[in-house]
């Protein structure tokens, strides 16, 4: 009879530890997850308090974006590389992974930066000028570790050990025209396979992952096309699969159940090509704000936290079936203007100082992070 007694004693003790870690945020997951699984897709260049709230926060992982116009303004002038530097820094300081996606045509190129560098030889070879630079620069022995392997002039701490990035996306939301135009599978395989050759030729061992494909965009045709369909065409190109390591969605939906379904559908393409690669979602959020009918993402204040509890307790539970590894939530804090729900997506509102929004608490619940530093 004692022994019988034993069992619900014991069960009471731990269902209160486990309201204990619950209530203080700071527990990890029952879960194993693989290094690097918490991303950041921040809109802003990083600063080192970002970046100590994120470690403090269980963010392992940011996806920084390489805007080809904004690094190489003119053909003649160089690479500055300045922005992208302070965000690797302020990230590698605290131990985060980075996860740089490269897109955009410069205007001395072609008319617009959503133009593929693929029509004519002078694109074709500037693109491979810059990913050449970058893995040069942030690759393994490059020219950023070696330069921040010692404390600063002005200070700061030398980046010890050095983190080389060893992963690279190939431009971002292909499939649809904000980032490029015409949409085409056909066209995004060429690119993909120039770039490969180019970034494997100076880091043999980094991995590429696919553009990041917008779950459904509402245009059609050369403007736009679901990622599922989009995929699957990419697929039919010979000898595509050889050519990445990594697939990429961004399943903005109305909600997390509509999340799942456009996740099981890009699933369904891979498995019916058999394949299996790394699946990574570089991008998913929803806004806080209450414009619904206005904006599908945006979910109120209570409704971003349900969302992304949702999502990250699907994903978490179907990781190893997936074969997902990383999740970066977009983004990191508030910004106005920049698109339609840029200015609530956040994790933080607008402005420097650090005002978390529940979503952030219900963050660092999965992470098992702190809210603070």
């Amino acid at each position: 009879m004692k022994r019988l007694l034993a069992i619900p004693v014991l069960l009471v003790a731990l269902l209160a530890v486990a309201a204990v870690g619950a209530g203080q945020g700071n527990a990890r997951p029952a879960a194993k997850l693989p290094k690097g699984f918490f991303g950041i897709g921040p809109q802003t260049v990083l600063t080192g308090e970002d970046a100590e709230y994120m470690g403090a926060g269980g963010v392992e992982s940011i996806r920084l974006p390489i805007s080809w116009p904004n690094v190489q303004r003119t053909a003649q002038g160089g690479y500055d590389w300045h922005e992208v530097d302070l965000s690797v820094a302020a990230a590698s300081r605290q131990g985060i992974q980075v996860l740089p996606f490269i897109w955009g045509t410069p205007s001395w190129l072609a008319g617009k930066s959503t133009t593929m560098p693929l029509n004519n030889r002078r694109q074709r070879v500037a693109w491979s000028a810059l990913l050449r630079a970058a893995v040069e620069r942030y690759g393994p022995g490059g020219q950023f570790w070696t330069e921040h392997a010692t404390e600063g002039e002005d200070g700061e701490p030398a980046i010890r050990p050095a983190r080389p990035i060893r992963t690279w996306q190939i431009w971002n939301e292909a499939n649809f025209f904000y980032f490029a135009f015409p949409v085409s599978p056909t066209r995004y395989a060429q690119l993909l396979k120039l770039s490969r050759r180019t970034i494997k030729r100076f880091d043999p061992g980094a991995t590429i992952v696919l553009t990041g494909l917008f779950g459904e965009p509402t245009a059609k045709g050369r403007r736009g096309m679901p990622a599922a369909e989009y995929l699957k065409r990419l697929y039919r190109v010979p000898g595509i699969k050889s050519q990445f390591e990594g697939v990429a969605l961004h399943p903005y939906a109305v909600d997390s159940e509509k999340l799942e379904i456009l996740v099981e559908g890009v699933r369904e393409v891979t498995r019916d090509a058999r394949d299996r690669p790394r699946f990574y979602i570089t991008e998913m959020g929803w806004g806080s704000q209450n414009n619904f009918k206005q904006v599908a993402f945006e979910q109120g204040i209570r409704g971003q936290v349900r969302q992304l509890r949702g999502a990250y307790e699907y994903l978490i539970e179907n990781r190893n079936r997936l074969n997902l590894k990383g999740v970066y939530w977009f983004s990191w804090k508030d910004v106005k203007g920049a698109c339609s729900f840029c200015d609530s997506v956040g994790l933080f509102r607008a402005g420097q100082k650090f005002r978390p929004k529940p979503a952030w608490h219900a963050f660092v619940g999965f992470s098992g992070g702190r809210a603070r530093p």
